[in-house]
């Protein structure tokens, strides 16, 4: 997977990321308000399941037909307990879909290139998916743990064994932050992280003009 370079393109790409419960979504919304394009992985990876996608036929066949609704839907729900509680089912399943989700990064990060400066890529597993090289800078929204777990427990309405499952199935916070240009910080309240959302914007988009 890898884009045209085009040395009159000032386009910046920037990849959002974080763990599940993090924030990331809240400041991407933050983002979308300010007009900047977002190509949203989880978006993505909701299209390329839809009945009748290879994408589902292949989750199908490797995870069983119970993965699926009477209407032919990906039931969520049932394939997450699969994937969450098996590390070996959880690669499989990244295997399937993020070669797709890759090449709609690619083909939508060009197309937005042609009338943008600025396009964020968010992307919950950009570093596990190891697709950094799509991105010039990598922004990291972070939590401590146990606030990452009381939001996730309120959020998904899960138990905090089950919160920590799913959090312990993604690289931590600390080993992300090797990758992160950018630090964001969402342990205070939604002011503080506006605060640094609109402080960051600042610098990015004067660096551009």
């Amino acid at each position: 997977m890898k884009l045209s370079k085009d040395d009159g393109n000032m386009t910046k790409v920037i990849g959002l990321t974080g763990g599940i419960a993090s924030g990331k979504s809240t400041v991407s919304n933050m983002l979308r308000d300010r007009n900047i394009p977002i190509i949203d992985a989880d978006l993505i990876s909701r299209q390329i399941v839809e009945p009748g996608s290879p994408t589902l036929h292949e989750i199908s066949k490797a995870f069983g037909c119970d993965v699926l609704k009477e209407d032919g839907t990906l039931d969520r729900k049932k394939l997450g307990n699969i994937v969450f509680s098996d590390k070996c089912k959880l690669e499989k399943l990244n295997e399937i879909t993020h070669k797709r989700i890759g090449e709609e990064f690619v083909k939508r990060i060009e197309e937005l290139k042609k009338d943008n400066k600025l396009i964020i890529v968010d992307a919950p597993l950009l570093i596990e998916a190891k697709m950094m090289d799509l991105v010039d800078e990598i922004w990291l929204v972070v939590v401590d743990e146990q606030v990452q777990i009381d939001r996730l427990m309120k959020r998904n309405n899960l138990s905090k064994e089950d919160a920590i499952k799913r959090i312990k199935s993604q690289m931590s916070l600390e080993e992300k932050k090797k990758y992160a240009h950018i630090i964001i910080d969402n342990n205070k309240n939604i002011h503080h992280l506006k605060e640094q959302v609109e402080y960051i914007l600042k610098n990015v988009i004067g660096g551009l003009n």
